[in-house]
């Protein structure tokens, strides 16, 4: 390996956090050159010089320079990702399994809350860019047309998730998800086929879950029901939110027999207070949730729902994005994942 003779240690160490990549070099007894390519080509090194450069670097405490190295290749190897909030457990395994997905590749993760509001989603997208990501990837199908247009503009690859086209809105770029319409409508169907007829819905008042309860109302009035009940909160809808709106609901339809939750924790709210009141479920009234979290595993009784493969959501974004970031070209750019009713105990 063609090292240097290192007379560095003759002279004062670098203060912390102050050292440079020449410190690296005389160190690790290289040249320049072979610091930054150990750096970002580390596969063209060989393990010996690799492994001393990495000793050196350790030993220094040196942070290399990314923005630079980005500069030169005009490529920053990071993706962002945004997601309406960090509260709601049903983002995280998409979030996990998309970073490792882009780890493996090479391309680190950066992470932005949205809050579920439209101007902060915007300001994101700007801030992302404006850090030059190389990739962008976004929570649902509804973004404003604003955003859309300057998305297109910037000619940054795009995958968009948690949700199918439903029109106006067509793919930004890449989209993987599942049909929150169709979702909503299965919901229906599986509480319709055990006999119950006096529906109710309880969800968030944003996008996705507006699909849900279209497609939940759909199936209810083709068997004859235009009565849906329903109670949408203002995001983020927690457990404590369940009970209030349940007690909403049945002071307008007592005779209501079942509620369809627009996420697991709403409907063990909705257990919750089933239980204080005395009330059995499914006997007095079915309890189903969304997502499959492991709170409809866990609970008393056991919470039929609606099981979204998340993680695989997450993990095929990333292929999506290192696909096209590699160059290549003939890789899906929509993917339906799907969804599945879990019947358990609660209905």
């Amino acid at each position: 390996m063609n090292r240097k003779s290192n007379r560095s240690g003759d002279a004062a160490s670098p203060a912390p956090g102050r050292a440079r990549m020449s410190d690296v070099a005389a160190t690790a007894g290289v040249s320049l050159v072979t610091v930054s390519r150990a750096i970002n080509e580390p596969d063209k090194v060989s393990p010996d010089t690799l492994a001393a450069v990495r000793a050196a670097i350790e030993q220094l405490g040196y942070v290399p320079n990314l923005t630079a190295g980005s500069l030169a290749s005009s490529r920053s190897r990071i993706v962002a990702a945004i997601v309406p909030t960090i509260s709601n457990l049903v983002f995280s395994e998409t979030i996990e399994a998309l970073a490792q997905t882009l780890a493996d590749g090479g391309y680190q993760l950066l992470l932005g809350q949205s809050g579920y509001r439209a101007g902060d989603e915007m300001a994101l997208v700007d801030t992302f860019l404006g850090r030059r990501v190389d990739g962008l990837v976004l929570t649902g199908n509804a973004q404003t047309p604003a955003l859309r247009a300057k998305l297109k503009r910037a000619g940054v690859p795009v995958v968009q998730t948690w949700d199918l086209p439903t029109p106006p809105n067509q793919p930004i770029d890449m989209l993987v998800g599942f049909s929150n319409l169709d979702a909503g409508r299965a919901a229906a169907e599986h509480l319709l086929d055990r006999g119950h007829r006096a529906l109710a819905f309880i969800g968030a008042e944003e996008d996705r879950s507006r699909l849900r309860l279209e497609g939940f109302r759909a199936a209810a009035a083709a068997r004859g029901i235009d009565d849906v009940q329903a109670e949408l909160i203002r995001p983020p809808a927690l457990i404590d939110d369940a009970g209030p709106r349940l007690a909403q609901i049945l002071a307008r339809r007592p005779e209501v027999t079942a509620v369809f939750c627009n996420n697991d924790l709403l409907a063990a709210g909705v257990l919750f207070e089933c239980t204080q009141r005395g009330w059995p479920v499914p006997g007095r009234i079915a309890v189903m949730g969304f997502g499959d979290l492991a709170v409809a595993r866990a609970a008393s009784p056991r919470l039929s729902t609606v099981q979204i493969r998340r993680a695989e959501m997450g993990e095929r974004a990333g292929q999506m994005l290192l696909a096209r970031l590699s160059g290549e070209t003939d890789g899906p750019t929509l993917i339906d994942i799907g969804f599945e009713v879990v019947a358990r105990a609660s209905t």
